[in-house]
């Protein structure tokens, strides 16, 4: 996809804070799995199993991984649309992990969630006036001007027309259903948004307006992001910090910079090497790392490093001691025995010979890889 441009990231200069926004401390999901006539529990699907982080406001939080990591998981029990099986989720100086429906309420005004199908997250039966206007009747907020009034200037704020107030879902493209659920999210100006996969349903043309979009917002707003994500290429150009996920637990989290460029657990490192590079002829690129083996089951994962069934630097320590997530460099946390400390692999590639008749190109005329 065409990424925004690096200067236009509002992650750029994040406004420095001393207290977090929100806090998960060992958070834990298992979805207990029932057989038998009497529906015994004979095991659980460990999806989030023991993950800490935090949250600056103002700041974009990115989370990757491959699909059936548990961030999906992770970002539902941030928004307690799933309950926690242990652990704990503070919001704002407020633990809101085992909150009944009812006290969560008001916090759904600060705490909203982007959806990742927006073909399935609108009521198809409802007009976008009703559905970008649930969110005031739902809290009882009557905004001035009315809710109709509001809802324009929302469908204004996304890049939708006004007029649009009284279509239906099935009339709007993607891209443009998908500003229809993000204007529903901003309808009560939330201090905490968890965008889950926002981009990976639409159309690569459209992807990075709905990614500038974010971005505008977050600048006009101050929102805080959770971005959910698989497209590493996004995630580099609208994260402060990026927090790897395998197999249920967070194995790296940093700055953005450092885990792009200065990756040190061997997961991250073959993640980015699979990251394509315009055009590798002209310049250098990084060497495809190649990781054998399917993800193990949630079911039973290994014991110890969850990695080290698939890890070309397992030895036996990793199968029998869990690493801990230990700051390696400030700010930079990896869990692994073995950390990588040269970055990313990178190669020379040779030139390729040119066609018949046509002239040599100079090496120094060569641009740089970008």
């Amino acid at each position: 996809m065409n990424a925004p441009a690096a200067g236009s990231s509002s992650s750029a200069a994040a406004p420095p804070a001393t207290e977090p926004l929100l806090v998960a401390t060992g958070l834990q999901k298992h979805f207990p799995v029932r057989r038998g006539l009497l529906q015994r529990k004979v095991g659980a699907v460990q999806a989030v199993d023991g993950v800490d982080f935090e949250v600056l406001p103002g700041e974009t939080l990115s989370i990757v991984g491959e699909s059936g990591c548990g961030k999906t998981t992770t970002g539902r029990l941030l928004t307690r649309l799933l309950e926690p099986t242990a652990g704990s989720v503070v919001f704002d100086g407020r633990d809101i992990s085992h909150l009944p429906p009812r006290a969560m309420r008001p916090l759904r005004r600060d705490v909203q969630m982007i959806f990742q199908d927006p073909y399935s997250s609108l009521n198809p039966r409802h007009t976008v006036g009703t559905i970008v206007g649930a969110p005031f009747r739902i809290q009882g907020v009557e905004p001035p001007g009315g809710i109709r009034s509001a809802v324009q200037d929302l469908l204004s704020l996304v890049g939708l027309s006004p007029e649009h107030y009284n279509r239906y879902p099935h009339e709007f493209s993607g891209g443009q259903r998908q500003r229809i659920g993000i204007a529903r999210t901003l309808a009560l100006r939330p201090k905490l948004i968890v965008a889950d996969e926002p981009v990976s349903a639409l159309d690569v043309s459209i992807q990075a307006q709905v990614v500038n979009l974010l971005e505008d917002l977050q600048d006009e707003l101050g929102l805080t992001y959770v971005l959910i994500a698989h497209d590493l290429s996004v995630v580099r150009h609208v994260s402060d910090r990026v927090a790897v996920m395998y197999l249920g637990k967070i194995v790296e989290i940093g700055d953005r910079a450092d885990v792009y460029e200065r990756p040190m657990h061997p997961y991250t490192v073959a993640l980015l090497s699979a990251v394509p590079i315009p055009d590798p002829r002209r310049g250098r690129s990084r060497a495809r790392i190649l990781v054998t083996g399917d993800v193990p089951s949630p079911l039973d994962p290994p014991p110890a490093c969850r990695f080290h069934t698939r890890c070309w630097k397992a030895q036996e320590v990793c199968r029998t001691v869990e690493p801990p997530l230990e700051e390696k460099t400030p700010g930079h946390r990896v869990a692994c025995h073995f950390p990588e400390t040269g970055g990313a692999p990178v190669v020379e590639l040779a030139a390729p010979a040119p066609a018949p008749g046509d002239a040599a190109e100079p090496a120094s005329s060569r641009p740089p890889a970008e």
